[in-house]
């Protein structure tokens, strides 16, 4: 059976019905090796309940918006991070527009209001450290335990070190880009430092 396109939303506007609908949240930088191990789980866990994947990612990065993004190296663009998640067979990609009115939301707000509201999501896959809105909310937190399935995994390691987007900007920072590529698993497009970048003026709804 032919494997139809990945989809890509902007926002939450005009969605589409989502079957079984498994979702997973984050920034995805690099789709590296911990990211591919948690997708894949993603892809498994939706075709197992005859369902879609989801992954909702963020546009700018939200160190962008916080205002914490001096010296920021992304390791990839949104459409090199959209290629990668297509290689990986995930069926939707929602854009989130990060700004200040989201990054304002609490946890309880984001899931009420995008996970079980908009999407309908009846099964979560996350990291073992990944937590919800500005307060924190942890992703096995009994709020959302009570609405759907989680399927929480632990950290990924390789040669003994936690990959991580961070752990793989700083070997790039140090020059070594054999071993930041060896974390990511693919080789990493060559992007500029991004210094001092300013918050951009997107709306969200």
């Amino acid at each position: 059976m032919l494997r139809r396109s990945m989809r890509v939303f902007h926002g939450f506007e005009e969605l589409p019905h989502f079957v079984h609908p498994a979702v997973t949240v984050g920034s995805y930088d690099g789709v590296h090796r911990g990211h591919r191990m948690l997708i894949e789980r993603l892809v498994a866990e939706a075709r197992a309940q005859g369902g879609e994947s989801i992954v909702l990612t963020f546009e700018p990065h939200p160190r962008i918006t916080l205002g914490r993004a001096e010296g920021l190296r992304l390791l990839t663009t949104l459409d090199e991070k959209l290629a990668l998640l297509a290689e990986l067979g995930v069926d939707n990609v929602i854009v989130i527009p990060f700004d200040r009115r989201f990054s304002a939301l609490s946890g309880r707000e984001f899931v009420d209001r995008y996970l079980t509201g908009a999407l309908g999501a009846e099964t979560l896959v996350a990291g073992f450290n990944h937590r919800f809105g500005h307060d924190g909310l942890a992703c096995d937190a009994p709020e959302l335990t009570a609405k759907m399935r989680i399927v929480k995994l632990e950290a990924c390691t390789v040669d003994g070190v936690r990959v991580s987007s961070t752990a793989i900007r700083r070997l790039l920072d140090a020059g070594d880009r054999a071993a930041a590529e060896h974390l990511a698993g693919h080789p990493l497009p060559e992007h500029p430092r991004m210094e001092g970048v300013k918050e951009e003026s997107k709306s969200f709804k």
